[in-house]
């Protein structure tokens, strides 16, 4: 009898435990609760909402003009090659233990992300490496590489003209790429160098002397951080490599299905990152909107990803992404002690967010796009077209909320 009821008691706890996390079903069945329900300070929410539409980004909204006019455009081969949208209105939404407490302007619009899309990116690869088609992050990427056929116009009748030039890419074949890892890619400090989708290496926010950009001697892969989308999308290339399948495909299947994400989101590629693989066309997916592209979704569905990095990959009773892989995503990079895997920012020192406790962290784009996650507090917050100097400010009056 002393047995049985342990058990039950056991059991009983149990079942309290796992009532304690709420996780919302579709955005139709999301549960709303007021401030004050949750224990937090309504007039600090209020105060953070306003905060926030006071503090709309300037930038153009036509993401396209925006582009020509912010600098993008305007770098080496700067021409946009994949779609751009017109942002809505400053937008957003707090969660607080899994339930919406606020939101604001339009948060069922789909728009551009840009960087936080490289968040969606490194989750497929993590998808991979929990299923054994990477064995380590520390393997090189070309022993898993095979060679990629291009899917492009005819390139002329008279083949002599272009006899010889090769007609595959492999990307990992010199003696510098051949040492990148799936680390060093998902970190950004591979220096990989060669040109992707027509965009060089070293066009990508070119920087030191102009002579020496092209012919500059490489670093060792894993000594030096360097933002740097061409080398993004070459992880993307790599991740379709070895699904042999589009990564839309992979995250739909795998994350955004699982985590009932509307059916409003689109991850789109350039006009010319098309390749062949097993007979079929594939689009291979951009790792963020600098050159068009990316991530388009709402700013529900980026609480939703927030909300699941936040319990170290789990919804429900299922584990998405393994905890091994959100420890791996979630610990600093050597050469930038600021961050983790693509594009989990850390807060390190509180350097970036000095309003937030160190184990904050956040996916971050250009915009801004920010969908920060804090598990001491267990708070979510996406915050979208906010002036970058303003993601701190918003931070704080949430957090304010709580004391």
């Amino acid at each position: 009898m002393k047995e049985i009821l342990c058990f039950s008691i056991a059991l009983l706890w149990s079942v309290i435990l796992c009532g304690q996390t709420y996780f919302p079903g579709p955005v139709s069945e999301w549960v709303y609760k007021t401030p004050t329900e949750l224990g937090l300070n309504s007039d600090s929410i209020r105060s953070a909402v306003a905060y926030a539409q006071a503090n709309e980004s300037t930038g153009e909204p036509n993401l396209e003009i925006n582009h020509y006019l912010n600098g993008f455009g305007k770098e080496p081969f700067g021409d946009g090659v994949g779609p751009f949208k017109t942002r809505g209105p400053q937008t957003g939404i707090i969660l607080k233990d899994g339930y919406i407490v606020a939101e604001w302007g339009e948060p069922e619009r789909v728009d551009m992300t840009f960087s936080v899309t490289k968040s969606f990116l490194s989750s497929t690869i993590g998808l991979a490496y929990d299923r054994g088609l990477i064995k380590s992050v520390y393997d090189p990427v070309d022993g898993y590489m095979a060679p990629v056929m291009p899917l492009q116009s005819a390139r002329g009748t008279n083949k002599a003209d272009h006899l010889g030039e090769a007609m595959v890419i492999e990307p990992f074949k010199s003696d510098h790429n051949s040492k990148i890892t799936w680390d060093h890619l998902l970190r950004q400090t591979s220096d990989w160098q060669g040109t992707l989708w027509g965009k060089p290496d070293w066009a990508d926010r070119p920087s030191g002397e102009k002579s020496q950009m092209i012919k500059r001697e490489r670093v060792e892969p894993g000594s030096v951080y360097e933002y740097n989308d061409t080398r993004v999308n070459l992880l993307a290339l790599a991740g379709t490599n070895i699904w042999r399948k589009p990564l839309q495909n992979v995250l739909k299947e795998y994350i955004m299905d699982p985590i009932d994400a509307t059916a409003t989101w689109r991850w789109m590629g350039y006009e010319n990152s098309w390749i062949i693989m097993d007979g079929q066309a594939i689009e291979i997916p951009s790792g963020g909107g600098h050159w068009g592209g990316g991530m388009f979704i709402n700013a529900y569905d980026q609480a939703r990803f927030g909300y699941l990095t936040l319990n170290r990959g789990k919804w429900n009773n299922q584990q998405i992404l393994s905890e091994d892989w959100v420890k791996m995503a979630l610990t600093p990079t050597a050469a930038n002690t600021s961050y983790g895997f693509m594009n989990w920012f850390l807060n390190t020192d509180q350097k970036m967010l000095p309003s937030a406790p160190e184990s904050a962290f956040f996916h971050l784009g250009a915009g801004t796009n920010m969908v920060y996650v804090d598990p001491e507090h267990n708070i979510v917050i996406v915050a979208r077209w906010i002036d970058r100097g303003a993601m701190d400010g918003i931070v704080k009056r949430v957090i304010d909320s709580i004391r």
